[in-house]
């Protein structure tokens, strides 16, 4: 019942939530990049990300000053599977999730463009 605990706290939260359905999408995100599509501050970004890998949810790799994540595609457990699943099936069309999608293409095009982790902020 742990491993499920784990994985259902870890998902309880919007925005790593949020984080979790863009990995299922994109192959691979900078910390940067989550950062800029939630609008949170890097640590706390960070923090999510310890929530969620420890969930088994995601795996990180360091590469220089960076950090990247993507899901784990196969989950520890079969409970698992089917939770992630079920979130995908609820989430497909959640207007938020299909904004994200887009907002992160912005976000990635800007991170390639400068050739560096750090977005540009859009003018507000």
């Amino acid at each position: 019942m742990i491993p499920t605990l784990a994985i259902t706290n870890a998902l309880s939260d919007r925005n790593r939530l949020r984080t979790f359905m863009a990995l299922l999408t994109f192959d691979e995100l900078c910390v940067c990049e989550i950062t800029e599509l939630l609008k949170i501050k890097p640590p706390t970004t960070s923090r999510h990300m310890t929530i969620l890998s420890a969930a088994g949810l995601v795996q990180g790799r360091k590469e220089g000053r960076w950090v990247y994540y993507r899901a784990c595609r196969e989950v520890n457990q079969e409970d698992g599977a089917s939770i992630i699943a079920w979130i995908q099936s609820r989430l497909a069309t959640d207007p938020e999730i299909i904004a994200d999608k887009s907002r992160l293409h912005h976000i990635i095009q800007a991170t390639k463009t400068r050739k560096t982790c750090t977005p540009q902020r859009s003018a507000s």
